[in-house]
């Protein structure tokens, strides 16, 4: 049936009033990834004293990897998940949808059909099945099954806090997998348009939603702050148009060109009926969705086994911060990894937490950590406060001018990794640098004022290694080594490195296994 008026009157002056949601999505934008296989804290209670205060100032800042090298995707889940590979591979899958045939024989068309009805019967969403979406479901199963299975293990991390907020606005459970075909789980997520976060708000539709963005934050990108404004988008969405699959179509591409698909199909208002009105990638948004929840559904069915996060939503916990502060003096302090901290704190674009009248910000940190941090607040704000009135004096009186040094970016470099051989902090080589964000770009030159202008090479215990007898050195697995740890042991070496000369396919490792770790 058409539309009423008073409808079409409403829907008009929904969308003058708010901002129009982008059309494009999916544009890959930097992130970095939580470190897979070392220990959060050290395990000892820090208490700071004065003289440890001037101790700290020489400090190097512990960090891991920022994926370099995306655009392989058997590489470590992690470094595929912060790759701009699995996001423009989502935003493609999306857009470039044929809908065409898979033969994927493991699931036989009368099984997804009692699959899906039976999907149907716990959703809101309107889930029948027909040839379009049997065609995603298949090449999703059939291409992306690597992404996918990268996708679910970080799932295990946000997915806890997307259903305590849907569920506070009475919004279905399921709308968590929207946050995959938006941004494929990465919090700085940015589209050509500059919509940004997990779930993809402009600009103004995020201040419309009470989105803080400044120069120093971004709550498009706090996982639960914006998955609170997406809820009450959605919401206010439903309330328009009575129909999930309508309102998640409006989430894409705004009100506006739902309606006119509407008005254009004659008057229909099910989603399969107005998709060939729809703009392209909206016409692929609601099927990508379909495809995700069925597959995260039946994910068992189908032999996914997922790697889960290093700890879990419910192993992190918030305080309340009363001082500006940097991440990489939180690090200091506390002992949790700079990539760590920013993983878990994704909406402080330049890694430092101000201190705004009026306004009141989080630090989350692993629970390990929360201790360490409560119990010496003083002494850690006392110490943050000594470090900004350093840095606030001119250049030359923090280094000599004639120690600058240009730094050309290879290939498996990230800042973290630069930052701990000149001796850095990551701040600084972006404050240096005019950096925004955390990607580098291999041949980039980057300014750097060392304070060990000559780094040492890396040191290796003469335990830990040993010629084979084909004259390549080889590694001995202990208990805590990951892939990632012993490539860092060794200069130039890469995860990949280390998979393809012991012909490793997953990640996991035998204490007692010989490695070889040259070539």
């Amino acid at each position: 049936m058409r539309l009423k008026v008073s409808l079409l009157f409403f829907l008009g002056m929904f969308l003058l009033g708010s901002a129009q949601k982008k059309s494009d999505t999916l544009i890959a934008s930097g992130n970095i990834p939580i470190k897979v296989g070392d220990s959060i804290v050290d395990g000892k209670t820090l208490v700071l004293k004065e003289p440890i205060l001037a101790e700290l100032d020489s400090l190097d800042i512990k960090s891991l990897q920022d994926n370099s090298q995306a655009a392989e995707l058997d590489k470590k889940w992690l470094e595929e998940l912060y790759s701009n590979t699995l996001y423009d591979t989502i935003y493609k899958s999306v857009t470039g949808l044929t809908y065409e045939p898979v033969d994927y024989p493991e699931l036989s068309t009368d099984t997804l059909k009692a699959r899906l009805e039976r999907l149907n019967a716990k959703t809101p969403f309107n889930i029948a099945y027909n040839p379009s979406l049997e065609s995603v479901i298949k090449r999703y199963l059939k291409h992306r099954r690597s992404s996918l299975e990268r996708l679910m293990g970080l799932s295990h991390f946000y997915f806890p806090m997307f259903e305590q907020e849907l569920d506070n606005y009475n919004i279905p459970l399921e709308i968590k997998y929207l946050a995959i075909v938006e941004s494929a789980l990465k919090p700085r997520a940015r589209s050509r348009v500059g919509a940004t976060g997990l779930w993809q708000f402009m600009f103004t539709t995020g201040r419309l939603y009470d989105l803080d963005v400044s120069s120093y934050v971004d709550e498009r990108s706090d996982p639960i702050e914006s998955t609170t404004a997406a809820a009450q988008y959605l919401s206010k969405l439903y309330e328009i148009f009575g129909d999930w699959d309508l309102a998640l179509a409006a989430y894409n591409s705004g009100p506006g060109n739902v309606n006119k698909a509407i008005r254009r199909s004659g008057g229909y208002q099910n989603y399969w009926n107005i998709r060939p009105f729809l703009p392209r990638e909206t016409a692929g948004y609601v099927p990508a969705f379909l495809a995700t929840m069925y597959i995260f559904e039946y994910a068992e069915e189908h032999g996914f086994r997922p790697e889960r996060p290093p700890f879990q939503y419910v192993q992190t916990d918030t305080v309340h911060v009363k001082e500006m502060i940097s991440l990489d003096q939180v690090s200091e302090t506390t002992g949790v990894n700079i990539e760590e901290l920013q993983f878990l704190n994704p909406s402080y674009k330049l890694d430092i937490i101000p201190k705004i009248e009026g306004k009141t910000y989080a630090l989350r940190l692993p629970r390990e950590a929360i201790g360490i941090f409560t119990s010496n607040e003083k002494e850690i704000y006392a110490y943050a406060k000594e470090q900004f009135n350093k840095r606030e004096k001119p250049l030359p009186e923090l280094v000599k001018v004639d120690s600058k040094i240009r730094y050309r970016v290879k290939s498996g470099d990230y800042l973290g990794k630069i930052a701990r051989r000149y001796g850095v902090r990551v701040s600084q080589i972006k404050r240096w640098n005019g950096l925004r964000s955390n990607n580098l770009r291999i041949g980039q030159r980057l300014t750097i004022y060392p304070r060990n202008p000559a780094p040492a090479p890396v040191k290796k215990k003469s335990s830990e290694t040993s010629k084979n007898t084909a004259g390549k050195t080889t590694y001995t697995v202990k208990k805590g080594d990951s892939l990632w740890t012993i490539s860092q042991k060794f200069s130039g070496v890469s995860v990949q490195n280390l998979k393809d000369w012991n012909d490793i396919s997953g990640n996991k490792l035998k204490i007692g296994m010989t490695l070889i770790v040259s070539q």
